[in-house]
């Protein structure tokens, strides 16, 4: 695929598919800009302190895919080409995975149960809401992307304990995302394999000149990853909503929708 036009690359996968590895060789390897929105962790303590990810309601998960969804087009608005790592669609994605799966779907089966009988008069609304929202962020997209590539799950969840997720939510992103993408229209390509795999395919399929190695681009994209993830846990408001809460605190999350 050849162009004259600055390439505005996405690049799409949900948790735990290499996408900021993969995002941050890209645009070492190629020098385009990366861009990105912060991660639920890094958001969370300015938007909801004192909890985790699965601790809050639904309207305060919409709160929070809001805010990445105003960071993605702020930093995306940028003149010229860049690479994504993730894209405007993947809000969406995750906030209807947790419409059908459960707002918390990494908790045990009975809480689970619980949380949808406790959101039963409300759900409709939620439900009408991520259909508009989907709408808009699709519309978004095929505005501002020229293309994408897909990471599909190719490897086991990260056991960090970080993503308050499940492997059954994690496979219905993936599938959301790949429906996704058929409807938007837009050319993409799916790649697997290892890091340098689907540097090098991502590079030959839109024919993008090198101005680094792929070798030491990775080098360099794992040491900035791993440096943000050592960022985010020296903050001690993260190591604060992490703290054992009380029983009534326990229960009184459980019971919320």
């Amino acid at each position: 695929m050849t162009s004259t036009k600055p390439l505005r690359l996405a690049i799409s996968g949900t948790y735990s598919t290499g996408k900021s590895t993969t995002t941050e060789a890209m645009a070492f390897a190629t020098g385009l800009p990366r861009t990105h929105a912060k991660t639920s962790r890094e958001i969370l303590a300015d938007v909801v302190p004192g909890k985790q990810v699965q601790e809050l309601s639904a309207m305060e998960l919409i709160k929070l895919g809001l805010r990445r969804f105003e960071e993605r087009v702020a930093n995306e608005s940028i003149p010229g080409g860049f690479v994504s790592d993730g894209s405007v669609v993947h809000e969406w994605v995750y906030g209807e995975a947790r419409m059908r799966v459960g707002i918390n779907p990494g908790a045990s089966w009975g809480l689970r149960q619980l949380k949808t009988l406790s959101g039963f008069h409300v759900r409709r609304f939620y439900q009408q809401y991520m259909d508009i929202y989907g709408d808009l962020t699709k519309d978004r997209a095929r505005r501002l992307y020229d293309a994408y590539v897909h990471l599909p799950v190719e490897f086991p969840m990260h056991a960090d304990g970080h993503r308050p997720v499940s492997e059954e939510f994690r496979l219905l992103s993936d599938q959301l995302l790949l429906e996704s993408l058929d409807e938007l229209g837009l050319p993409y390509l799916i790649v697997r394999g290892s890091i340098a795999e689907r540097v090098a395919q991502i590079v030959d399929h839109h024919q993008l000149p090198l101005v680094m190695p792929i070798g030491e681009a990775i080098v360099r994209a794992q040491d900035r990853v791993r440096a943000a993830t050592d960022l985010i846990e020296a903050d001690a408001r993260v190591h604060d909503a992490r703290r054992r809460k009380s029983l009534y605190r326990r229960i009184t999350y459980a019971l919320r929708y």
